[in-house]
Order: C-alpha cells, then structure tokens, then sequence
C-alpha cells in the first residue's frame, strides 16, 4: 500500500518538472505546494539561506521565461498576475529546500521529489539508448541497401547480356 502511495506522489511531482535552460527544474509554486508550506515562505527561506543555493541548485525565472511557463503549464497560470518572477529549483535545490524548511512533510516528499528527478534521467537515458540503436539499425540497413542494389545490377547484367563487343582484325584493312 505504501509503495502505491510512493508511486502516486512521484508521478505528480514528476508531471511538475520542467525543462528550462537546459536544466531540469521545479517551479518554487509547485516546490512548496508539495513541500506543504506557502510559496512566500519558502521563498523566505531561500532568500535567508542564499549561500546554500548556487546557481547550480536554483536559478530566478526571467520574464518571458514566466510568460512561457504560464502559457505551456496550466496549473500556474495563478503567477500570470505574481509581480514577482518565480525561482526554478533543480534535484539539488529542492533537497536543500527541504533542508532548510525542516518541516517533517517537507523531509518525506523530498525522498519523492528525488526519485522522481531519478526517474526522469532513466527515461531520457533510456531514450538515447533506444536512439542510438535506431540510428545503427539505419546504418546497417542503409549499408546492404546499397549492397542488394549493386547485386541487382548485377543480375540484370547477367540475365540480358549486351553482345560482345566487335573484334577488330589484325593486320592491314581496306575499306
């Protein structure tokens, strides 16, 4: 039952996670509704804790990021009127956020929030995996395509020979 519960929760997490500069994120909106707290507050946090969150682990939307976002994700379409930009936090930002949070909710869905950044980087290894093996099957197919083509002329030199050509005599000619 508890596995069910697990799953449950790292699926909705995992339906929260972005990608934005390259980085997959979690917007501070859905960070602290999972994390049970308001987005004011964890953004209080962040603001008292600065030398725990590098760019690395945290990074602030721009505009027309915000503007993106809203527009491809429904759910935050409560920022569209938010003056403030929205911070993005990666795998290890959100650890660090629960860290600083120090609520026990926050401690147990971080475990979620993990597995679910986890889960994500399988399925997109497994992508590339499944690409690269695509790409060799079209390498390799692409390979005899030329091979069965060259074995086709072949035959069909075979099957309708052009006469030889005309032997020219040796010695003196005359027209």
């Amino acid at each position: 039952m508890a596995k069910s519960k697990a799953l449950v929760k790292v699926g909705t997490i995992q339906q929260r996670i972005l990608l934005i500069r390259g980085e997959k994120v979690i917007i501070d909106a859905d960070l602290a509704e999972a994390y049970g707290v308001p987005t004011r507050r964890l953004n209080e946090q962040v603001k008292r804790n600065k030398e725990r969150f590098p760019e690395d682990f945290m990074f602030q939307l721009s505009a027309d990021e915000k503007a993106e976002v809203i527009a491809n994700c429904d759910h935050l379409n409560r920022l569209k009127f938010s003056k403030a930009l929205p911070h993005a936090f990666t795998e290890h930002g959100a650890i660090m956020a629960a860290s600083i949070l120090n609520s026990p909710k926050a401690i147990e869905v971080s475990v979620f929030v993990v597995r679910a950044f986890v889960q994500l980087r399988e399925v997109i290894v497994g992508h590339k995996e499944l690409a690269h093996k695509i790409a060799q099957l079209e390498r390799d197919l692409g390979d005899h395509d030329e091979q069965i083509m060259v074995l086709v002329e072949a035959i069909k030199q075979l099957m309708d020979p052009k006469p030889p050509p005309k032997t020219r005599r040796i010695g003196f000619q005359t027209s």
